[in-house]
């Protein structure tokens, strides 16, 4: 019976998907043509993202671990932990002053109307291409330029033994702050990977936590700016974790 609801609450989740993207996309679409737009098609990418989450019975309490606060003029690099899809909208609410734009999957692209607009306002990646990989670093820089902020799951996707309690880190998130030196937003989410997994049979609506452990600023070394945000998103899980 359990899983027979949890699917019935999947469903929902693909047809509230697919009613806020016809609704919101037009605007998207419309606005992505002009790169200085962004910031406007921007708030309703958000009001997508609050629809899917609350939508879906989501809730959030933001816990601070640190007093330092995000300059509005300024972009950041935003990396979390990744254990659910929710992880997307969650960050977009999170960044109400700073645009994201995600490094994803070129394979999203294939997904009806909603690939349409995923190509405008994402940096796309071929992960079998390694041109197409290190390419990401010129195209964020771009999007950075233009007063963008950038967000990456360092563990670069979900590891299937959901034993782990956080993977390895990719080095593009510490590359790309190095290079352009930018600061790194850190957070870390607790709770979507009982609350929201990618097991579609599992999950109910609940309240999760999202700490924030504060901005890094950027260095020279990406190694050791990635050893630092490792050890700091893994130290509150450590802690903090349900």
């Amino acid at each position: 019976m359990t899983k027979i609801l949890n699917y019935l609450w999947r469903f929902w989740l693909l047809l509230l998907a697919f009613v806020l993207t016809v609704t919101l996309g037009i605007p998207v679409y419309i606005l992505s043509f002009n790169k200085k737009h962004y910031k406007y098609a921007y708030q309703f990418i958000r009001i997508w993202c609050f629809g899917m989450f609350y939508g879906m019975g989501l809730r959030y309490d933001l816990v601070k671990l640190s007093d330092q606060t995000k300059d509005k003029n300024k972009p950041y690099v935003f990396i979390s932990n990744h254990t659910s899809i929710m992880d997307i909208m969650l960050a977009c609410i999170l960044m109400p002053d700073h645009p994201i734009c995600f490094v994803g999957k070129k394979e999203l692209v294939k997904i009806p109307i909603f690939g349409t607009i995923y190509k405008r306002i994402c940096v796309m990646v071929d992960r079998n291409s390694a041109r197409s990989r290190a390419d990401v670093y010129r195209r964020c820089a771009e999007k950075m330029e233009e007063g963008n902020s950038i967000a990456i799951f360092p563990e670069g996707g979900v590891p299937d033994d959901t034993s782990i309690i956080l993977d390895e880190f990719k080095d593009g998130a510490f590359t790309l702050s190095s290079k352009h030196h930018s600061p790194i937003a850190v957070y870390t989410f607790v709770g979507l990977k009982e609350i929201f997994p990618f097991d579609s049979s599992k999950g109910y609506p609940g309240r999760v936590k999202v700490y924030f452990n504060g901005v890094i600023e950027s260095s020279d070394s990406p190694k050791d700016l990635k050893t630092e945000a490792y050890k700091e998103i893994k130290k509150t899980l450590l802690e903090y974790s349900i």
